[in-house]
């Protein structure tokens, strides 16, 4: 065996030293020391077996990501600024205007109505929780089983709605 590969000294279970020599024109340099392990741990293979899986489902777990982003920015906004909750309350008005605004504009009936109404309902519902739990924090009083139940609802539509596209 090399002495570049040979570990030097007390060796520990299940890990090889590898030296790598000096570099041309770097006299005063130490050589660099690389401790690379035999196998992964445990945790390391649990993790990436859970990030493969969720990259893997990336597009089916869609609301989740959307919910969780939703959570930690309502909590960020409630802890630097309550008030934000003021300014995000007149914005929850803003699909039922567009709804309006499109009916006027290019009036539809039948199926295509009810996914307008459906999305004015949904993003209504996600932006007035946003201004509440802003306001109010995501975790006080309903809101954190308001948030739990909407999660729950648009996961569930999610998988539904997006296999029959």
């Amino acid at each position: 065996m090399s002495s570049r590969t040979r570990a030097r000294g007390a060796k520990a279970a299940g890990v090889h030293t590898v030296r790598i020599p000096r570099q041309r024109g770097r006299r005063g340099a130490q050589p660099f020391i690389v401790v690379v392990p035999e196998q992964p741990s445990l945790t390391r293979e649990a993790f990436g077996f859970v990030g493969r899986m969720l990259w893997r489902f990336r597009h089916a777990l869609a609301p989740t990501g959307f919910a969780l982003l939703a959570l930690a920015v309502t909590a960020i906004l409630h802890a630097i600024a309550w008030w934000s909750g003021l300014l995000l309350a007149p914005v929850a008005a803003g699909p039922v205007a567009w709804l309006g605004f499109l009916q006027v504009r290019r009036p539809r009936g039948g199926s295509t109505l009810r996914w307008r109404i459906t999305a004015v309902v949904t993003a209504t519902f996600a932006l007035g929780w946003m201004a509440l739990a802003a306001g109010f924090g995501p975790l006080a009083g309903p809101l954190e089983q308001i948030w739990l139940v909407g999660w729950l609802v648009a996961q569930a539509a999610w998988l539904f709605v997006r296999r029959s596209l």
